[in-house]
């Protein structure tokens, strides 16, 4: 198969590395000319990828109709923010019938819409799936076993993503619920932010535990007012990408978390991670649908009223944990 991947940041490169050692030919499109020329050049990405050599069939692109060329499958790795203008470019090159698989994790700030909603909305004679999981690219780089979800509404089209990308070191799950797996995918940035900003105030293990198990509560609630099914939460999309999200050195959104916690502004925190945080995108977006939704949301709440109230963290705590006394479920 002929694939073309839309991001050559860390997840997308990985993904495109995966799939070219799975037989496919792909052309993975950097949004900067420059970059692409220094990682022809290096070999290797060395900016997200360092010490990973780029497969041979990779054909590394910064012309979008060249990338688009001959291809009908599409991995859309645009973070949330972008995603809508990223296609709009790249539909005039875009068959129908093409096959959509997103791997962003976020939400559209300005509607709330679930990035594969974002993605019919631009191509709405495409085939859609979201692909999500607890995964680290710098792991799936260095081929470390790994799983993950492949969701879509319809089920043939999640068998095909599974199809796709699955081998010895990737196991892909399926799931027809794309609204689970996509709201446990984004909020879990949020929830992650939390977790980091308890890492970097010195709080403990109990602090971290509790975020955790009530941050995937808050999204389960959240998500299965949507119309999402309960136990989609439970699996790797879910709990899965939480754990991993909340607890890693790799994560972006626990780093940044850190950070604001040590008493650095969103600003520097930024600056010093020096690539996309979804879940500072996702905050507001989430905290509306909440609201939306009537349903209660006090941690992705109090997260972005540290982000973009300017709230102490410390004072954030002080109000999570003085809340009205309730039963646990």
């Amino acid at each position: 198969m002929k694939i073309c991947v839309i991001s050559a940041g860390s997840w997308g490169s990985a993904l495109a590395y995966l799939l070219a050692d799975n037989g496919h030919d792909v052309n993975l499109w950097f949004r900067n000319e420059d970059k692409a020329k220094k990682v022809i050049s290096d070999g290797e990405n060395t900016e997200y990828l360092p010490g990973v050599p780029v497969p041979d069939r990779i054909n590394i692109c910064w012309d979008i109709e060249k990338a688009a060329h001959g291809c009908d499958f599409f991995v859309q790795g645009a973070p949330s923010r972008s995603v809508r203008e990223t296609l709009e470019k790249f539909k005039p090159f875009i068959g129908e019938n093409s096959t959509i698989v997103n791997i962003a994790k976020g939400l559209e700030e300005s509607s709330g819409k679930r990035l594969s909603q974002v993605i019919e909305d631009v191509l709405p004679n495409c085939h859609v799936a979201t692909l999500s999981g607890p995964t680290h690219a710098e792991e799936v780089a260095l081929k470390i076993p790994t799983a993950i979800v492949a969701a879509s509404k319809d089920l043939k089209c999640a068998e095909l993503v599974q199809d796709v990308f699955m081998n010895e070191r990737f196991r892909v799950y399926t799931n027809d619920d794309i609204i689970g797996v996509e709201i446990g995918g984004a909020i879990k940035n949020v929830i992650a932010l939390a977790a980091g900003i308890s890492d970097g105030m010195g709080y403990g293990d109990n602090t971290k535990a509790a975020l955790m198990t009530r941050g995937v509560r808050e999204i389960s609630e959240l998500g299965v007012a949507m119309g999402a099914c309960a136990d989609t939460f439970n699996g790797l999309s879910g709990i899965g990408d939480l754990i991993v999200t909340c607890t890693s050195i790799h994560s972006r959104n626990r780093r940044t978390g850190i950070l604001l916690g040590q008493g650095k502004s969103l600003d520097e925190a930024l600056r010093e991670v020096r690539t996309v945080v979804e879940g500072v995108n996702t905050a507001k977006a989430a905290m509306h649908l909440a609201q939306n939704y009537e349903v209660s949301a006090p941690i992705t709440t109090e997260i972005y009223k540290v982000l973009s109230e300017g709230k102490e963290p410390k004072k954030a705590v002080y109000d999570l944990m003085t809340r009205d006394r309730k039963k646990e479920v």
